[in-house]
């Protein structure tokens, strides 16, 4: 049964009136060809109304729907071929964290993302995409491969946060991000980072350092989930919609200030309508970027990665 959230009513609706008119004209064998036709037009004049309009929350939980194309489902279809690698030679292998080499158009690269899982087995055995410091010591592990053979590397985002476990803390989760921080804005090989889904605080950023940062249409990229933000400043999650607003963590939002370097746009109703379509343009942008970005000497690419970071935000002495 797929999912449909409560600003998507009107749409349902609509279709559900276009599937019953459809079943009368089976039944009676009545030509009601004009009023399928009226309604096909009210639906997709209601389709571009809602999802051209949509508020921050509304894009939080779009970019949570169930069916939303994840790592893998981008490795299978963009990429010729992959062969995964596992474990961070320390402590054990993170599931929340997947990658490997690839070949995305013919072009060797090294892709790493989270991955949330499409079941409740698969979820519980990807940890919700919530990765331990072995995932990120993983993902570093991996980047730090890919400089040895000068492979540039393509990061997918898609996380509710890392794991706030204890355990996670004990084996040095802050140290872990913050270590794929520094190795990330000097690694001498292009970059490119695409938010899928959820970018959520540390657990986003601890993969997210990259010449290039997209968003696609229908997501969102933030210090702070907007339940939890409720939670703090209003004691309750009743407030999530008011702070989704206040956190300004839309892909336009970040754009406009300059925190990403485009936005990628999804099919009409969200990339789970059409996984094809959103997969396609993903390598288009990718390709697009590499061959500018594989151009550039090392010492160029690690200085302007190094200056775009630096100029965001506002710093008071």
């Amino acid at each position: 049964m797929e999912t449909t959230f409560d600003f998507e009513k009107p749409i349902a609706d609509l279709q559900l009136q276009i599937e019953k008119v459809r079943q009368v004209a089976d039944k009676t064998k009545v030509d009601m060809s004009a009023t399928l036709t009226e309604l096909q037009d009210k639906l997709e004049k209601t389709k571009h109304q809602i999802y051209s309009n949509m508020t921050g929350w509304q894009k939080v939980q779009m970019s949570r729907h169930p069916d939303r194309p994840q790592t893998l489902d981008y490795v299978s279809q963009i990429c010729e071929q992959f062969i995964e690698l596992h474990g961070d030679r320390n402590v054990k292998d993170d599931k929340a964290i997947v990658g490997g080499f690839a070949t995305i158009g013919g072009q060797p690269v090294m892709i790493i993302g989270h991955q949330k899982g499409k079941n409740t087995k698969e979820r519980q055995f990807r940890n919700f995409g919530m990765a331990n410091p072995e995932g990120y010591r993983k993902a570093l592990r991996l980047m730090k491969l890919a400089e040895k053979f000068n492979k540039p590397v393509i990061t997918l985002i898609d996380t509710m946060g890392a794991y706030p476990g204890i355990e996670a803390e004990e084996r040095g989760q802050g140290e872990a991000i913050a270590r794929n921080l520094l190795e990330m804005a000097v690694l001498k090989v292009p970059i490119i980072c695409i938010v899928i889904g959820e970018g959520a605080s540390g657990g986003a950023l601890g993969i997210g350092v990259g010449d290039k940062v997209y968003m696609l249409e229908h997501t969102w990229y933030s210090v702070i989930s907007p339940e939890s933000c409720s939670s703090i400043l209003w004691r309750s999650w009743d407030y999530k919609e008011r702070a989704a607003e206040a956190l300004k963590l839309t892909a336009a939002d970040m754009l406009n200030n300059g925190l990403i370097d485009g936005i990628i746009p999804e099919p009409l109703g969200g990339a789970h309508h059409n996984p094809a379509e959103i997969a396609e343009s993903v390598k288009q942008q990718v390709l697009a970027d590499l061959a500018v970005l594989q151009k550039k000497p090392a010492g160029q690419l690690v200085s302007e990665r190094i200056d775009k970071f630096s100029k965001m935000g506002v710093v008071i002495e």
